[in-house]
């Protein structure tokens, strides 16, 4: 995204200006206006869709919370495309009195809207609901959605909550199978279950279908930080030191881990970077595509080849994979706290996280046995073990950057990954000056 964009200084603009005049600042607490008794409550909700498949079942879900709460309507809104776009027009609409009542966002943005008290801290509304445990979800995301950055404390005493996840993923590989027959490369998933599935046997198994043609791919993923950053983790490194305050881009296991994924690109086995690795997949011009659950649905839709998918190799020091996640939240602004809060609740039921997971596109985030058990069942395709043993392996949990800003950082990480993996800078290039731009943006 161009952010020195007309479109994006209007955006600060007036985000700076809600900021200023807004009252409460990180752990903004619930408004104390309340709708007159008996009166009728709109309650407007967004997402973030991939497709109209996806659109209609959230649209359903809507329809059937609509029946159950009395006295409320709501308003299902389906949100813009996976770009940072759709977090920066809910940062306008906020400024402007315009946004929705309710709203996911992803993981990584928790803090930057908590921290610009774009949300609610539901902490209060959340202790007088006698049903409501921290501990019914998996702890990676709420880590972060307990975390309170005035007192550097998290947990169910932390006195904050920034909302409820509604979904986990992780990383597996979708695999063309019919190319990897017609280049007798070995079956990844046999590799995995014999324990075999390691870089080394990655890069043998994508030579071997890069072999095919050239306009035949080993590996395709596309340019933004969850791809390339497991490599990075599989390697030992990562994007922050361990407490998250500073950039460790430059360590050796991080380095180690770019120079594997360089490898694969200087070699020709990966869609060159920065194009979008799907069309081709799909075309049945790829043999190992990196994604998460989410790229389930266009597959069910469209591969019209034999696909399945495995789990991604471990590296030296592990998988390297991320636990994705994102999280309903409610408008700092709303005037209905309490019944924005029911609905997040009852957004996250596991009735509710299973008729979305049927679709395809994620995981449940209760962490329950019989939530994983039916997750199973949710075929194609059929070895969704892949993303539950993605889950057994402790991946990095995808998380806000609360010492610094997190879409400025990304934003310089991004750019010089894309040099190196392009070929325009070199690994010594990117060690010699990636921390010392990175680190700017943490909190002096």
């Amino acid at each position: 995204m161009n952010r020195k964009s007309l479109w994006t200084v209007i955006s600060l603009l007036l985000i700076a200006s809600f900021v200023l005049t807004a009252c409460g600042g990180a752990a903004t607490e619930a408004p104390t206006t309340a709708a007159p008794p008996d009166a009728e409550i709109t309650l407007r909700w967004r997402t973030r869709p991939d497709n109209q498949a996806e659109i209609d079942v959230y649209q359903s879900i809507s329809n059937q919370l609509d029946g159950q709460m009395q006295g409320v309507t709501l308003v299902y809104e389906p949100g813009g495309s996976e770009t940072a776009s759709y977090q920066d027009v809910l940062k306008t609409e906020i400024g402007a009195g315009t946004a929705p009542d309710v709203f996911w966002i992803p993981g990584t943005d928790i803090a930057d809207f908590a921290n610009r008290g774009l949300i609610l801290n539901l902490n209060d509304v959340a202790q007088n609901d006698a049903d409501f445990d921290v501990n019914n979800f998996y702890p990676g995301p709420m880590y972060h959605l307990t975390y309170n950055p005035d007192t550097d404390q998290t947990g169910a005493n932390s006195g904050v909550l920034w909302g409820l996840p509604r979904d986990v993923s992780t990383f597996a590989l979708y695999l063309n199978l019919d190319l990897i027959a017609e280049a007798g490369a070995d079956d990844p998933r046999e590799l995995a279950v014999a324990g075999n599935w390691d870089w080394d046997a990655f890069y043998r198994v994508a030579e071997q279908i890069s072999a095919l043609g050239s306009d035949i791919y080993g590996y395709g993923a596309n340019a933004w930080w969850g791809p390339y950053g497991v490599w990075l983790n599989g390697a030992g490194g990562g994007f922050f030191t361990e407490d998250r305050t500073a950039c460790a881009l430059d360590t050796a296991e991080s380095i180690r881990g770019l120079e594997f994924q360089r490898s694969i690109y200087d070699a020709g086995l990966a869609v060159p970077y920065g194009e979008d690795s799907e069309p081709p997949f799909m075309a049945g011009r790829v043999g190992m595509f990196q994604n998460g659950r989410w790229a389930t649905p266009g597959a069910r839709a469209s591969a019209n080849f034999n696909w399945d998918v495995v789990e991604l190799p471990t590296g030296p020091e592990g998988m390297g994979n991320w636990l994705f996640w994102g999280a309903y939240v409610v408008n700092a602004n709303t005037p209905y706290p309490e019944q924005a809060w029911n609905l997040v609740e009852r957004l996250t039921t596991a009735q509710v996280q299973g008729q979305v997971a049927e679709l395809g596109a994620n995981i449940p985030s209760r962490v329950s046995q019989e939530a994983l058990d039916a997750f199973l069942t949710f075929t194609p395709p059929d070895n969704n073990q892949a993303f539950l043993n993605g889950l057994a392996q402790d991946p990095v949990a995808e998380g806000p950057l609360w010492a610094g800003n997190w879409p400025e950082f990304d934003a310089i990480m991004g750019a010089k990954i894309s040099a190196v993996l392009n070929g325009s800078m070199s690994i010594e290039e990117f060690r010699s000056s990636i921390c010392s731009e990175a680190n700017r943006v943490f909190n002096p």
